[in-house]
């Protein structure tokens, strides 16, 4: 059995959003900790492990034209995605404690930016992992053929 070499373009463009996506994150987390010098809190740091190799692994996956990296990427973005809603809820519900209250460092509830009265660095990060996850949903497996 032998893959179908052609695809359609809209394929291989979502590979490539996808990984555009999780490096505009990912320079945007960095952005904001060594460049504007905001300290993470704990839980940015689960969410940076998460996303940190979602730019490796979808970059990789991008020029080598490889969708079977879905089986690894989705669930990752999922995971992140869960932690950036908590996190969020966290930022924006008085008394919402989370799964696990912060204790050091940087409280988990603390806003360094806020734009628009919604917009936090843990919603930015939410609406990365979402896109990630609606581009590996949308991507088809290549199809075999005889």
């Amino acid at each position: 059995m032998k893959y179908k070499e052609n695809q359609s373009k809209p394929q291989g463009y979502l590979l490539y959003v996808a990984w555009v996506v999780s490096l505009v994150a990912m320079f945007g987390s960095l952005y904001f900790s060594e460049i504007k010098g905001y300290i993470p809190c704990e839980l940015c740091w689960y969410q940076r492990i998460l996303m940190y190799p979602l730019t490796l692994l979808l970059g990789i996956a991008t020029f080598q034209n490889d969708r079977t990296v879905k089986k690894y990427v989705l669930p990752l973005a999922l995971i992140g995605g869960s932690i950036s809603f908590m996190h969020y809820l966290e930022q924006k519900i008085p008394g919402f404690g989370g799964i696990k209250p912060c204790v050091s460092g940087v409280p988990c509830n603390a806003e360094y930016i806020n734009w628009f009265g919604f917009v936090t660095i843990p919603f930015l990060a939410l609406m990365a992992f979402v896109l990630i996850a609606v581009c590996m949903f949308l991507i088809k497996p290549k199809k075999l053929t005889e």
